[in-house]
């Protein structure tokens, strides 16, 4: 007896450890296909800042102050072809979740089976609807695994923490190129050792190492190959 095969949806599923270039590459393709664009990763740093504004950010999973405050997290996102707005309880907060304390606290929750099952439904319905670009850590493996294209990107680490300091430079946010590269290893281990959901590629994803390729360039290499 065979195992039915699940319908093909049509989407791309981008993941990758930090600062690979997920959300600047998925925003790009999705605008050059004319798809939906979603950052996956927003959703953690929404319950990221619930959970802080809680004082429940650095608490273990069963903390009774972390499992109230995360029963109360109402997270919804409305993607975009340019990008996502994420409401927390009715809240615009799209504009804070770029703060590097927040990236911290997402990447250490985001291992928890709690979080994951809290978001798993909304990210699945997303998903669902196809002619979408969804980035993450788990798109091609849990949460779109029937997409046409899953795409694994990989960076050299230094490189990674050298875009990562420009992005908070810009933003306004001052760090040493040796912090943010301990974060980003850091960062790496938790995502690709934790037991649920781990940072691996999809069997059948395309790896792309963007150490050395524009955003141009990595834009037309996965659009070529979805189409």
């Amino acid at each position: 007896m065979t195992t039915p095969v699940p319908p093909v949806i049509e989407a791309v599923a981008i993941d990758g450890p930090a600062s690979s270039g997920k959300s600047t590459l998925a925003r790009e393709v999705a605008k050059r296909l004319g798809y939906a664009f979603v950052d996956t990763g927003s959703l953690y740093r929404a319950v990221a800042l619930a959970l802080d504004r809680a004082g429940a950010g650095d608490l273990s999973e069963s903390d009774p102050r972390f499992i109230g405050a995360l029963a109360a997290c109402s997270v919804a996102i409305e993607p975009t072809p340019s990008g996502v707005r994420v409401d927390l309880s009715g809240e615009d907060v799209t504009p804070l979740l770029r703060d590097e304390r927040l990236g911290r606290i997402a990447s250490r929750v985001s291992a928890f089976p709690s979080v994951r099952k809290a978001l798993f439904a909304l990210q699945r319905t997303l998903a669902a609807a196809g002619r979408i670009v969804m980035d993450g850590r788990d798109i091609g493996t849990v949460i779109l695994p029937e997409a046409r294209l899953k795409i694994f990107l990989v960076a050299d680490p230094e490189v990674r923490a050298k875009r990562r300091l420009l992005d908070l430079e810009r933003n306004g946010q001052q760090a040493s190129l040796e912090i943010v590269l301990a974060d980003i290893l850091q960062r790496d281990e938790r995502d690709r050792s934790r037991k649920i959901a781990p940072l691996v590629p999809a069997f059948d994803a395309l790896v792309l190492d963007t150490s050395h390729m524009t955003v141009s360039e990595a834009v037309d290499w996965i659009v070529d190959r979805y189409r």
